[in-house]
This record gives structure tokens, sequence and C-alpha cells, in this order.
């Protein structure tokens, strides 16, 4: 029971972290869960048991599996179960399991359409990708570069930049970031 407890008393602070992380304010995400800010911030306090009913749409919104959300005890499969989530036109599929720190991802962006619009971004952190298949086009600062299969950058994400399909042809890369690279990529657009 004392185990079940500790499991318990830590989702609290892990939600908290997951939502700090995701950059949501509680009213925010009480908007997009329907769960109530008050019943939110009992829930990260601690003055909340959580169940079912409350953590599996914060699940859903942190795009993290459910065990993951409480630290439920490792089962002993080493296999990543691949589930992609997409958002804004590309397929992220998580390569790794835990929240927070180094993630990996492989990420799918669909070609190019001759409306491409990129709207460069900045943010926290220090990002490293690696083109698996076809042709990223990426705008960095004042640089535009075409990387094919086979080819990394790494690079300071308080520069401005975009990623993209350089041609009619969908590109897929390997991309690590961490915390703070995460929201690179969700606000990145492509057509």
């Amino acid at each position: 029971m004392d185990e079940l407890n500790d499991v318990l008393a830590a989702v609290g602070p892990r939600l908290r972290e997951l939502r700090r992380q995701r950059g949501f304010t509680l009213a925010r995400l009480a908007e997009t869960t329907g769960i109530s800010e008050s019943t939110l911030s009992r829930l990260e306090g601690g003055g909340r048991r959580p169940n079912l009913e409350l953590l599996l749409p914060l699940a859903r919104v942190y795009g993290v599996p459910l065990d993951e959300l409480v630290g439920a005890p490792h089962t002993g499969d080493p296999r990543v179960h691949l589930r992609p989530v997409r958002r804004h036109g590309m397929t992220f599929v998580p390569l790794s399991r835990r929240a927070g720190g180094l993630q990996a991802f492989k990420l799918v962006i669909p070609a190019e359409g001759p409306a491409a619009d990129p709207d460069p971004r900045t943010h926290e952190g220090y990002e490293w990708l690696y083109v698996l298949s076809g042709r990223l086009r990426l705008l960095l600062g004042d640089q535009d570069l075409v990387l094919k299969s086979g080819e990394a950058a790494e690079f300071d994400t308080h520069i401005p930049h975009w990623l993209g399909a350089a041609d009619a042809a969908p590109v897929e890369l390997l991309v690590l970031f961490g915390q703070q690279g995460e929201r690179a990529h969700l606000r990145a657009r492509s057509a």
C-alpha cells in the first residue's frame, strides 16, 4: 500500500511539471480538458487523488501514455510503442517514453505545396536533427539551406528557424530536443 501511495503522491508534481513544460496555464488546460481550474490545481498540489476520469484527458492533451503520466512501475517490456501525433500537417512519432528530459522523435513533413509560407520561430534550447529520407529545407537566420538524406544539423534555437520539405516529396527526420525544444516543431508550419 505504501508503494501505491508513493506513486499517487508523485502524480501531482509530475502533472505540474508537464503543464509548465508544455506552456499551459491552468485556465488554458481547464478549457482544453473540461476539468475545472480548481480541480486541476488541487490535483497538482496533492489535494485531490488522481483518477482515470481526470488523468485520461490530461494524458491526451500532453501526448503521453497514461502509465508515463502516473509514473507506473516499469513492466520490463523495453519496446517503445509508437503512437504518431499529427500537428500542423506534420506527423510526430515519439521514439522515447519518458516525460521531460531529452526526447527523440521521428518527424515526417509532407511535400511542400506551392503556397508554402515559412514562419521562422525562436525558443529556448538547442536542437539536433538528422535527415532520414527526402530533402529538408531549413531556414536558419539569414540562411536558406537544403539538407539531403544522411545530413545532420545542430543549432541554437534562439536563431529564428523553420523546417519544411524542400521539394515535391515528403521528408523524414530524426529530431532530438529537450523540454524547451519541444515547442519548436509544434509551431512550425509547412504547406
